[in-house]
């Protein structure tokens, strides 16, 4: 009786098997498109991707890539509707390649939220936070397709808020911060604002406050920018009430303490319509649009090359434009995206 023979592969299993730890370490270098197609190959090699180890690793190296190495920077892009909407466009984000802007991808966003979502709150390590006309926020990750609903909040009046999305490196954690404030009469006093912190690790809101004194801080949305994270803090643009002054008012993510930084010199200018801020390739800039030297309007643009140090504001350039615009998005390979307000 012919003795059956042992397949190729089984007979050489052991000569050419890697160490399971190998080979995960091999899966972090790889691509997060590329890691996610191995997710089905086993349940053990999915919960091994899907674990917080893997997670922080994974994204430890891709962060550690040579700045050069664009192949892990992407725009995503949500188009505006109307609240609310049924629109089979308005569920679908378009995710393209930072240098180009060349879409690469359409990803859907969960029927769970999609059809009353207003905006993008910010993203950090491939995680997006969404929030909808209703106040809810969510916490997305478009790689595993899975989202999570941010509790009920714990503050009173919605009517007026801003919100800001970080990562919290000494805990690698993540933080929603939420600041409510009345509408501004100037007949009237201008009530405190109201703020409050998500922590994901714990799933629950808590209330913190300013330490520094003022007289009342009215703050601002950033437009269609996200608030900007920049050196561990969050960043926004604010009036306050008496001296009817404008500044920058930072949250520290790790210590959660706010702090005032001050505008560029010669940034305040009469002729301007609009000022907001974002993160340019890692560091804080403010951004003026208003009327021309000549016609039209401009962008004026400073970078805050070394943070917390004001005389380290330095005006990168301007931008002559046509029509009436507001900046979009920033690369990071320096480049800009524009939005006419006709538009919008």
């Amino acid at each position: 009786m012919p003795q059956t023979r042992e397949a190729p592969i089984l007979r050489h299993r052991n000569k050419y098997h890697l160490p399971y730890d190998i080979v995960l370490n091999i899966l972090t270098r790889l691509p997060v498109k590329s890691v996610m197609r191995l997710r089905c190959v086993s349940k053990s090699l999915d919960s091994s991707i899907t674990s917080p180890h893997f997670i922080s690793t994974h994204l430890n190296n891709i962060n550690n890539k040579d700045d050069d190495d664009d192949d892990h920077r992407y725009l995503i892009h949500m188009p505006a509707s109307s609240p609310p909407t049924r629109s089979i466009n308005r569920s679908i984000c378009t995710v393209a390649l930072d240098r180009t802007f060349d879409a690469i991808s359409e990803v859907r966003i969960p029927s769970d939220f999609s059809s009353n979502v207003d905006d993008i709150v910010g993203s950090c390590n491939g995680l997006l936070c969404l929030v909808d006309y209703t106040n809810n926020i969510y916490l997305w990750n478009p790689s595993v397709r899975k989202f999570k609903k941010l509790p009920h909040t714990c503050l009173k009046n919605l009517n007026y808020a801003t919100l800001g999305f970080a990562y919290h490196s000494q805990n690698n954690d993540y933080k929603v911060v939420r600041i409510a404030y009345a509408s501004w009469l100037p007949a009237l006093p201008l009530p405190p604002s109201e703020i409050e912190v998500y922590t994901l690790s714990s799933d629950s809101w808590r209330r913190v406050g300013i330490d520094f004194t003022t007289n009342g801080v009215f703050f601002t949305k950033n437009h269609l920018l996200t608030t900007p994270l920049v050196s561990g803090a969050l960043h926004w643009m604010a009036v306050e009430e008496i001296h009817n002054c404008e500044m920058i008012i930072s949250f520290d993510v790790n210590s959660e303490e706010f702090r005032k930084l001050a505008q560029p010199h010669g940034s305040i200018d009469d002729n301007n319509i609009n000022r907001c801020l974002a993160s340019f390739k890692g560091k804080l800039a403010f951004i003026t649009c208003g009327h021309g030297v000549q016609l039209g309007f401009q962008h004026s643009i400073w970078v805050m090359r070394e943070y917390g140090v004001v005389e380290s504001w330095n005006k990168l350039f301007v931008l002559p434009l046509e029509t009436p615009s507001v900046c979009v998005a920033f690369t990071e390979r320096k480049g800009i995206q524009i939005s006419n307000v006709f538009q919008l």
